[in-house]
């Protein structure tokens, strides 16, 4: 490991911004960087040694690699974090459009689904358990896992303490139906005043043990759990499907159609902890057809599966 790769180390994992998950990520995806520089030729003997003309030679490497702009977006995040702890952010372009990054399409296909009964019962229970509270409540894994119903129930509402969330960002999400609390009751059952990570186990442990036991059931996108959620919680609001499950788009709306659809975006962008609306347009579909690519090819959204 050279001085800029251990420099970045010790920036990343000594930092307490941010949940485990994202420091890990931001960790890994820095010590790219370091690689991706020795490679080009830049012996950088420490992370304040940043320039522009290093950043310059890390985009134009992405670039000539044919990185997606999402990937190249999530990169420029850690750079620009970087060099703020360095006291050098000018030395990165303040917005990807400077960069030359293009913009993501907000919508890419409807992704939301419910994992069937099946493949769910072939898991351990308390990886059940973490998978209908993604999608009783469009939970992150990481949020299932951490989640002590026994500090977050408050009758009416979850009360999700920053250290669950990704980002740190505090939310609350409402309890509307029966079948919900029952799974809180399953929960508090299981776990007590505990959450679902079995004592003595580690969060990150546990977490590896989850993905390896889902990916060989079958269930590839728990991900897509929170967008079955998102699609679900936008029926409840509107009383209509979501552009990505095949309802109208924003042109096709009337005027108050268009006013319950702004309400019930902001309302779930809240709930799954979102701070703008255009990444909640990934879940629920562009308000605007020509952004849709008409790809609304999912089935209808079945009862809500709660417990």
């Amino acid at each position: 490991m050279d001085g800029l790769a251990y420099d970045l180390k010790r920036l990343a994992l000594g930092d307490g911004e941010g949940s485990y998950l994202t420091r890990n990520q931001r960790h890994r995806g820095l010590q790219l960087m370091a690689r991706d520089l020795r490679g080009l030729g830049y012996k950088l003997p420490a992370a304040s040694s940043i320039k522009p003309r290093h950043v310059e030679a890390l985009i134009g490497h992405w670039r000539s690699s044919g990185l997606s702009a999402g990937t190249m977006k999530n990169r420029m995040g850690w750079l620009r974090w970087w060099a703020s702890r360095v006291r050098k952010p000018n030395v990165v372009p303040r917005d990807n459009d400077s960069a030359g990054i293009e913009k993501r399409s907000a919508f890419n296909g409807n992704r939301a689904h419910a994992t069937p009964v099946e493949r769910m019962v072939a898991l351990p229970y308390r990886m059940q358990l973490a998978l209908h509270l993604q999608m009783g409540f469009g939970m992150r894994l990481e949020e299932s896992l951490k989640f002590r119903v026994s500090q977050a129930d408050k009758g009416d509402r979850l009360a999700m303490q920053s250290s669950w969330c990704k980002g740190g960002r505090a939310r609350e999400i409402p309890i509307r139906t029966p079948r919900q609390r029952a799974l809180l009751e399953a929960l508090r059952k299981e776990c007590g005043d505990g959450s679902l990570i079995p004592q003595g186990q580690r969060y990150i442990d546990f977490r590896k043990e989850v993905e390896h036991v889902t990916w060989g059931a079958g269930i590839r996108n728990m991900h897509g759990h929170r967008h079955w959620y998102a699609q679900w919680r936008y029926r409840t609001l509107t009383g209509r499907a979501c552009p990505a499950s095949g309802g109208a788009t924003y042109e096709r709306m009337s005027r108050g159609e268009k006013a319950a659809d702004f309400r019930a975006r902001m309302q779930i962008s809240h709930e799954l902890g979102h701070g703008r609306l255009a990444v909640t347009d990934t879940y629920l579909g562009s308000r605007f057809a020509k952004a849709q690519n008409r790809r609304n090819e999912s089935k209808p959204l079945k009862a809500h599966p709660g417990a």
